[in-house]
């Protein structure tokens, strides 16, 4: 349901037509239900949502999101630069930084996290691109520097989850350094469920199903007459989509050129110049 949205992306979504918006919110309601469980078909509602909303930062955003979750990391850093460029935050820096070592050039991480907007990250934002540093080195063979990256104070001070992932990337740098019995010890203070859990090796209760997938029509429309108490679809299966929702094409990542379907009609100037580097950044590095 639309009211299931956080107010402040309802807010958002208040430039649209209400018609759209509705229709719009569902969408996005369905990529935080299935990004965890189904990341697949979460970028395939992503996608639906820009399609109706290109201009809208927070469908911008889910886009970029389930992009990265499906390994479509070109992708994932042009529409996070964008959203970057519509509202002028830098609180997914560490993703975009990831994605920059999924493309195999942990140089540009390492300068994404020296950007001076990395200093306005908020503690968990800074834990994060810690550990991406971290992984950065180690692709470069810099494992003492990998270990140093997770040990300052503040990385250090995280808690509950966020303090189990960075220890079990310390172990991972502090293996690599040859640090064994250190790494050992650094995930001796913690459970193998707590380990797992961390790692996001914990089964996740499937609980995807917001709305009934007939209730959108063969325009992708949301249709008003649908029933309200239609049997939803198995969400396990992930074979009944929105009607709006086109297959994604290329699997989980990016395509052999690339190259993703062309969804968004409001390519600006500074979008094209995002896709030109893109270009140019796979044609460098690209995995």
């Amino acid at each position: 349901m639309f009211s299931d949205l956080d107010r402040s992306v309802r807010g958002r979504l208040r430039t649209l037509s209400k018609d759209n918006a509705d229709g719009v919110g569902r969408h996005l309601v369905m990529v935080g239900r299935l990004l965890d469980v189904q990341p697949e078909l979460a970028y395939e509602h992503a996608q639906a949502a820009v399609r109706r909303a290109g201009r809208v930062d927070v469908v911008r955003e889910a886009a970029g999101l389930a992009a990265y979750r499906t390994g479509r990391y070109s992708e994932a850093l042009r529409e996070l630069r964008t959203v970057r460029r519509l509202n002028g935050s830098s609180e997914h820096l560490a993703i975009m930084a990831d994605c920059e070592r999924g493309l195999g050039r942990p140089e540009r991480a390492l300068a994404l996290a020296q950007e001076p907007e990395a200093e306005t990250l908020d503690a968990e934002a800074k834990i994060e691109l810690a550990m991406v540093v971290s992984g950065a080195r180690l692709d470069l063979g810099q494992a003492e520097a990998a270990v140093a990256a997770l040990s300052t104070p503040a990385v250090r001070a995280g808690t509950g989850l966020a303090s189990i992932r960075v220890a079990q990337a310390r172990a991972v740098a502090l293996e690599a350094a040859g640090r064994s019995a250190e790494a050992v010890a650094e995930l001796a203070p913690y459970t193998q469920d707590q380990l797992d859990e961390a790692a996001g090796d914990v089964e996740v209760e499937d609980e995807v199903v917001s709305f009934d997938l007939s209730e959108f029509d063969a325009d992708g429309e949301y249709d008003e007459e649908a029933p309200d108490d239609a049997e939803p679809d198995d969400a396990g299966s992930g074979d009944d989509v929105l009607d709006d929702v086109a297959p994604a094409d290329g699997g989980a990542g990016d395509g052999a050129d690339g190259s993703t379907p062309d969804v968004v009609d409001d390519v600006t100037p500074d979008a094209a110049r995002d896709q030109a580097e893109t270009g140019a950044d796979e044609a460098e590095g690209g995995r």
